[in-house]
């Protein structure tokens, strides 16, 4: 196989007037390579590897139905019920290479990690075990998107006024507010439209405007813009939630606010392995 940068240099001789003939000879290469490579301008040919074990199209179309597209259970039908080993890498490229896996959709825009300009708001219903008993509760999460810092409190039930309490506490703690608040297009401090049409609740435009910031939406169908939100949720899930046990919601509480305030204070974040609390020193220095 030529490589990529001694096909682009053929495909640029060949284009500034040098004949097959004289490139073969001064590059050492036979002239129906230099001919294919010039026909393909430079570019590496695609690559298309035959699976070791053909499948029938129509059966993986039947199965990616069956499992609403979810394609580790694809692979699970296909070895338990079909006898047929595939690895998963393979499966996944034969299901793109025959158009029935759907394409991911596309990210939002990224936007800089910038000292002091966003913070983001959610909230997700969990169930958890308070004493003898399991309760649903919501959990819900400030995240301050350049620090990494996090503020976690649970809730039996949330409205407009336990999320005017719980910003309030939360950036009082912090005695710090950045000048955007991302939320989502169903939270309660959002009117009515959606992303950079959306229109805020006159109270909640009214608290935010005491603390210093804005509300602002996302887009729709892009939850990942406050990506950093989401993974809150997920080491909350993962790391935070088991093997505690609670005596009741005030024991959660104390506890979610140690381990948030406390805990991830000083725990190294992301491949980068920023530390929220050095982090948040910088982050205040610039405001």
């Amino acid at each position: 196989m030529i490589e990529a940068d001694k096909r682009n240099a053929i495909f640029l001789l060949h284009d500034n007037g040098m004949s097959a003939r004289e490139i073969a000879r001064r590059l050492g290469i036979s002239r129906p390579t230099i001919k294919s490579i010039i026909a393909q301008e430079g570019r590496m040919p695609e690559m298309v590897r035959p699976l070791k074990q053909p499948i029938d199209p129509e059966l993986l179309q039947r199965l990616y139905d069956e499992c609403d597209g979810w394609i580790q259970r694809v692979h699970e039908k296909l070895a338990e019920e079909q006898k047929i080993q595939i690895k998963y890498s393979s499966l996944t490229r034969r299901l793109r290479q025959l158009g029935i896996s759907k394409s991911q959709e596309t990210r939002c825009a990224q936007v800089p990690d910038e000292p002091g300009a966003e913070m983001q708001h959610d909230t997700t219903v969990y169930r958890v075990r308070l004493g003898e008993q399991t309760a649903r509760v919501i959990a819900t999460i400030l995240y301050l998107r350049y620090s990494k810092r996090r503020y976690l409190r649970f809730y039996r039930s949330f409205n407009r006024f336990r999320m005017k309490c719980f910003l309030h506490e939360a950036l009082t703690y912090w005695g710090y507010a950045p000048r955007q608040c991302i939320i989502d297009n169903t939270n309660l401090a959002r009117l009515h439209g959606t992303g950079a049409h959306a229109v805020i609740v006159a109270e909640m435009e009214a608290f935010a405007k005491q603390y210093g910031f804005c509300f602002v939406c996302h887009e729709k169908n892009h939850p990942d813009r406050k990506a950093g939100e989401e993974r809150s949720f997920w080491t909350v899930e993962t790391n935070f939630l088991p093997g505690r046990t609670f005596r009741d919601l005030e024991d959660l509480n104390r506890q979610a606010f140690e381990w948030s305030t406390v805990r991830l204070e000083y725990r190294p974040q992301g491949k980068a392995e920023l530390i929220p609390a050095k982090a948040f020193e910088h982050e205040q220095v610039r405001m």
